[in-house]
């Protein structure tokens, strides 16, 4: 079939051509937004998943809800090395410029921006020299004494309460996105919570919506422990059958495509339903079938092609970020969390990789503590690690050591 027709997108953030089976998410925020503009209280909102199950595709498509009800938007990405002063005053100084053309009075937007760029320059270091500090682009002088106190709890509360009452002027709300929100750090998370935490109390029409690794939530608890109260937590996980077979047959029926029904099959038990997976099977099974209908044989054909890929971009390159302790390390966990034929890696405990190394448990911290830290792992309960990404245990156990 022509390469050129192929619709399927299996990149890193890229909305599929079909976002099959978050229906569920979509109408949740869609209520969240109705309920903010009607002056009903809301919570703010977070994502967690393993990587490849669609994340950030439906942050950006939340996104884009929001935006369709004028709303004012901004989004950043988490960075371990980053404090979150300067994305949050980039991305808040975005969503004020979209409310500002709705506001009647440009004096009562000027003194918000005055209290953002006062924020904001408190990012620069007072040892940096002046060739390096940060500009923020604000064409107002900045506001003293609002914002500027140089204690990111204090004034991010600040800050978001002056630009949720702009909000509240223009009858709609601000939508702050947040990607990889796992790699906040401490006193950030702290300032956040504490700045969810004032604004659900004001009823402000300001909310928070992260997306992040399964143990998010557990970042989130030790920062403040109302986190556990303060968020709508919803667990983003791979896509049913039905859903998955919508995600391969919807683009491909409008490029007059169909497939057997063995060829679906296969193509769920290759990509376990996992969005990126799913895009990646179907896209080499597009490229090498001759005709339509897809057969299974077609997708026997494409599937090295895709692992491949996978092995190389999706896979391999994480490997390659680790150190050869972390590699001993993650190798030990792949051994012990399943089958080579097993679709699903298992928790492990970490008494049981440090049996299986020979290694004392407290001297494999340094290793355990760094893959976290890299997002190649997790810890969803105490005791126990899981690889971050899906199959990556499998891919572990086909390779030679």
């Amino acid at each position: 079939m022509d390469p050129v027709r192929n619709p399927y997108a299996p990149g890193a953030g890229q909305r599929p051509p079909e976002l099959a089976g978050r229906d569920r998410e979509l109408d949740a925020f869609d209520v969240v937004l109705e309920r903010i503009a009607r002056g009903r209280p809301e919570r703010s909102l977070v994502l967690t998943g393993l990587r490849g199950v669609g994340k950030t595709v439906l942050l950006n498509t939340l996104r884009s809800a929001a935006i369709g009800r004028l709303w004012g938007t901004g989004k950043i990405e988490a960075r371990p090395d980053q404090s979150l002063r300067r994305p949050v005053s980039a991305a808040l100084h975005m969503a004020i410029r979209e409310l500002a053309p709705h506001h009647r009075d440009p004096e009562r937007v000027d003194d918000v921006l005055a209290v953002l760029k006062a924020f904001a320059l408190r990012a620069n270091d007072s040892s940096a020299k002046l060739r390096d500090r940060w500009a923020p682009g604000i064409d107002v002088p900045p506001a003293r004494g609002r914002a500027d106190s140089g204690d990111i709890e204090i004034d991010l509360v600040e800050l978001f309460t002056d630009a949720a009452s702009l909000a509240t002027d223009v009858g709609t709300g601000i939508a702050l996105f947040i990607d990889e929100m796992q790699d906040l750090g401490p006193a950030d998370v702290s300032a956040l919570c504490a700045a969810c935490h004032e604004l659900s109390q004001l009823g402000a029409p300001l909310i928070v919506v992260g997306a992040g690794l399964p143990h998010l939530p557990a970042v989130l608890s030790a920062a403040k422990s109302y986190s556990e109260r303060l968020f709508r937590y919803q667990r983003i996980d791979r896509l049913d059958r039905v859903a998955a077979d919508l995600a391969l047959c919807a683009p491909a029926a409008r490029e007059e495509v169909e497939y057997e029904a063995k060829a679906l099959d296969l193509l769920y038990e290759k990509s376990g339903g996992y969005p990126y997976f799913v895009q990646a099977y179907g896209k080499a099974t597009w490229d090498h079938a001759p005709q339509s209908p897809v057969s299974d044989a077609d997708v026997r054909v494409a599937a090295p092609e895709a692992e491949a890929e996978l092995a190389v971009g999706f896979f391999g390159s994480r490997f390659e970020r680790a150190t050869p302790a972390e590699r001993e390390y993650m190798r030990a966990m792949a051994a012990l969390s399943g089958e080579p034929d097993n679709d699903m890696d298992a928790a492990v405990p970490t008494a049981e990789i440090a049996t299986a190394l020979g290694r004392k448990p407290a001297s494999l911290s340094p290793a355990r503590d760094a893959l976290i830290k890299k997002g190649l792992i997790y810890s969803g309960e105490r005791g126990t690690v899981a690889f971050t990404v899906p199959h990556f245990g499998r891919y572990l156990r086909t390779q030679p050591v």
